[in-house]
This record gives C-alpha cells, structure tokens and sequence, in this order.
C-alpha cells in the first residue's frame, strides 16, 4: 500500500494535519511516529491532542516520564521511547494504554522491536527545510485500511 505524503510547510501546518487524522482515530488506536529528533513527532502529537479538543499547549515531550496522559473525551496516551528499550515497557503496563480506552501516539516506536503492535497508523516525519517537513502515513493491519482510504479521500478534497 501507497503511504500518503504531506508537505507541511510550517508547525502550524503539522498540527492541523494531525488535527484532521485525529477525526479518523478510534479507542485503542496506536500511533507509531518515526523520525530523527526534531523531525516533529511532538508536534504531531500537539496536532491529535488539539483535534481532541483539548490543549495542545499541555503537550510535552515525555522523554523523561515516559508517558504523559492527555485527558478528554478519548484520552490520548503519548509515549517517548528515546531513552529506553522495548522491554523496559513491561513495568509500565503498556498493554492497558496501548489497547485501552484511549488512542495511544508512541514516539520512537522503532524501539518498540518485538512489541510493535501488528495494527497501527505508521508516521513518518522527515526533515525538508527549516519548517518544511515531508509526513508520510500508512497503515499496518487490514482493519484500518479502510479508514485510511477515507483520510485520503478527504485530504485530497
């Protein structure tokens, strides 16, 4: 399957497409989000907290806490992996976010190795300028392809 690529010529536009893919989310939904560090994966994140209606100026990277929960009608649960291994998730008890009641934004989900879940939206965010970021989105899992297909259609509209 054809990922789709959006060019994104500032932050702002970073966060209202993420604002726009939140529409497409659902409960237990993961977000894998790739990219090298300040590729944008905080502000994607911003972007999903701000289509669910809550603050996106309460989004910070959890680098150091390893998850921050945004709280709202669907929670949001955004882990940053950057400093850890995909074992260390284990006393986190990943599973609960990662397929709970909320949608679930992993950064650095390359670390994830053998947890990968084997549904999910896949973000890659690369470097194009100074604000210009390339964002390229798939989806791993059949269930979701459908959804997909209405994001692209909608963003081609």
């Amino acid at each position: 399957m054809k990922p789709l690529k959006f060019v994104s010529k500032s932050y702002e536009d970073t966060l209202a497409f993420s604002a726009r893919l939140v529409r497409e989310l659902r409960r237990a939904d993961v977000v894998c989000l790739y990219g090298e560090l300040g590729a944008g994966k905080t502000a994607f994140v911003k972007g999903l907290v701000k289509g669910l209606k809550m603050d996106p100026l309460k989004v910070h990277s959890p680098t150091f806490t390893l998850m921050n929960i945004y709280k709202g009608k669907i929670p949001l649960y955004h882990f940053d992996l950057y400093r850890i291994k995909a074992d260390d998730l284990f006393g986190l008890g990943y599973e609960e976010y990662f397929y709970g009641a909320g949608i679930t934004a992993i950064e650095w989900s390359e670390r994830l190795e053998h947890l990968l879940p084997k549904v999910f939206w896949k973000i890659e965010l690369r470097h194009a300028g100074e604000d210009e970021r390339h964002i390229l989105i798939s989806v791993e899992g059949d269930t979701l392809q459908e959804r997909f297909d209405a994001f692209v259609k909608d963003s081609h509209s």
